[in-house]
């Protein structure tokens, strides 16, 4: 394949950024509305854990089986229409899971939704990949930091109207409209062409893998803290099951913060350095939660891992954008399914290593693992 070509078409420099942060913002909050409603349709269906983890293993199918597609569209036809298209994906998805009841309907909505995760995910990266290159500075860390805003937002806004007697439907279609109504402000400054190739697909070699496996990484730290955070809370440190979530919810919190305030410090003291500190400061915290008998550290621990992490993929996703070994509308959906690999799969082996140890060394060889990506910040060129 040939080497990648920098686009050098105009962009509208504030309106594209604004557009790019608005996008993201509508992609963390549409993605998380979905976890409130995770229990309605438990019960509707009637279906056990076990049935519903497999149950939504359909989502992150239909993410992975679209992202490819998603990159050589927006080749093709423009980041714009991908957005578009993906956004609708969301907003016709997220009311059927509200009310959906037999297994295979909720696989097939599943597999809608998620594959509207995976294309707009890939769409507004590589969108904000070209805006951020035309700009001359950082800026993917705040364009992360807004889709973990609205991934705050999202569950915040659907708990509310469910505990303000809301039905699902309702709480579903109100997300859809807020989704729908920022999509059309953002619109009309969406690029309408995304990168140069037109591979629909290839494996991803030399420095894209290798980003590649860091996203990994990254993601993976995300799900087992999502995952496992509370288990560990509860079983190890003995907090009450009802705060359980407190792990993630402090996690969550740092990393937003990380992230809005990570231009600036990318700016200042540079992306290795960025995945240096950051790797290093995560894999404190693992340290930290595991090997300090109170829940107090535990949450301080879980907090450095939500700083640590921060900005690493923010900056692994720029220096995607400077590489010239694959185009970017490859490249981006290749280590983004590397990524979300991570999170599916990922989880799964924590629980594998716990079982056969401990919860405890199977954060600890994540935290192994967050020290090789700090030492490989110096690889990059970032």
């Amino acid at each position: 394949m040939a080497p990648a070509k920098s686009c050098t078409r105009p962009v509208p420099e504030r309106l594209a950024q604004f557009s790019t942060r608005l996008v993201f913002l509508i992609a963390g909050f549409a993605m998380a509305a979905w976890a409130p409603l995770v229990p309605f349709a438990k019960a509707r269906a009637g279906i056990g854990e076990g049935v519903l983890g497999l149950l939504l293993l359909c989502l992150g199918i239909g993410s992975i089986v679209a992202m490819p597609l998603a990159g050589a569209c927006a080749a093709r036809l423009g980041c714009r229409l991908v957005i578009f298209a993906s956004t609708a994906l969301l907003c016709i998805g997220l009311p059927l899971l509200a009310t959906l009841s037999s297994l295979p309907t909720l696989a097939a909505a599943l597999f809608v939704f998620g594959a509207g995760l995976g294309s707009i995910d890939v769409a507004m990266n590589i969108q904000a990949i070209i805006v951020e290159r035309a700009s001359g500075r950082a800026m993917m860390s705040g364009f992360h930091g807004l889709f973990s805003l609205g991934g705050i937002a999202g569950p915040a806004a659907v708990s509310a109207l469910l505990g303000a007697g809301a039905s699902p439907l309702l709480a579903a279609l109100c997300v859809t409209a807020a989704s729908a109504g920022a999509l059309a402000v953002a619109a009309p400054h969406l690029l309408p062409y995304g990168g140069n190739g037109r591979s629909f697909f290839a494996f991803p070699h030399g420095v894209v893998l290798f980003i590649g496996i860091l996203c990994f990484i990254g993601f993976l730290v995300e799900g087992a803290v999502l995952d496992w955070s509370a288990v560990f809370l509860v079983s190890a440190r003995g907090v009450d099951v009802s705060y359980g979530g407190l792990g993630y919810a402090v996690f969550a919190v740092t990393m937003t913060i990380g992230r809005l305030a990570g231009d600036r410090i990318v700016q200042r003291f540079g992306g290795s350095n960025v995945i240096l500190i950051g790797g290093l400061c995560a894999a404190a915290g693992f340290a930290l939660a595991t090997s300090v008998p109170f829940w107090q550290a535990t949450l301080l621990g879980y907090a450095l891992v939500g700083a640590g992490c921060s900005n690493i993929v923010p900056v692994l996703f720029t220096n995607v954008g400077r590489q010239t070994v694959m185009p970017e509308n490859v490249a981006v959906p290749a280590i983004t399914t590397l990524g979300y690999a991570g999170i599916l799969a990922g989880p799964a082996a924590i629980g594998f290593i716990a079982h056969a140890v401990s919860l405890s060394a199977a954060f600890l060889m994540l935290a192994i693992m967050l020290v090789g990506v700090a030492a490989s910040g110096r690889m990059l060129r970032v």
